[in-house]
C-alpha cells in the first residue's frame, strides 16, 4: 500500500466481504486495529503530510517501545 489510509481501506474491504476467508478477515481486523492505534498515536505526523504505510516492526514498536528490538541507543 502507498499510504496508511489506503491500507486501512483495503482491510475494511476484506472485513466487509462475506466471501472472504474467515482467517483473512480475522487478520484484517487485527491489522486494522493496529493501524488505527498507530494513526491515533501519530496524528501530528500524519497531519503534517507523513502518510506512509507503517511496516510490521513500526506497528509492533509503537505498541511495545520497551522491547529490545525497538530500543534505540545514542552512541
Amino acid at each position: 500500500m502507498k499510504t496508511i489510509e489506503d491500507h486501512m481501506e483495503h482491510d475494511k474491504k476484506i472485513i466487509d466481504d462475506p466471501q472472504a476467508n474467515p482467517a483473512a478477515r480475522r487478520h484484517a481486523k487485527e491489522e486494522l486495529h493496529e493501524l488505527e492505534e498507530y494513526a491515533e498515536h501519530h496524528k501530528e505526523e500524519i497531519a503534517a503530510g507523513d502518510h506512509h504505510d507503517p511496516n510490521a516492526l513500526e506497528l509492533f514498536c509503537d505498541n511495545h517501545p520497551d522491547e529490545p528490538e525497538c530500543l534505540v541507543y545514542d552512541d
